[in-house]
């Protein structure tokens, strides 16, 4: 994941001024406990701090894709 399509994420599924707050305030337990903009500044993997908000904020696995172009494709068999 890219950090352009995690701050997508972010203002498709939390919303634009409550995602960005969220992003620089919510202190995360599993980002060892730090925000998920201290994360991203310290060079932690978009995709990482991306399933740990969503995580700490129980979003539920079907939400947390937004548009469905987005959602990854299953594994393969």
């Amino acid at each position: 994941m890219r950090y352009s399509e995690f701050w997508e994420l972010v203002e498709e599924v939390l919303g634009s001024a409550h995602g960005r707050e969220l992003v620089a305030t919510l202190v995360v337990g599993a980002l060892d406990n730090r925000t998920a903009a201290a994360a991203l500044e310290d060079g932690q993997d978009p995709r990482t701090v991306w399933h740990a908000l969503c995580d700490e904020l129980d979003i539920p696995e079907s939400r947390r894709w937004g548009a469905d172009q987005r959602r990854p494709a299953p594994p393969r068999r």
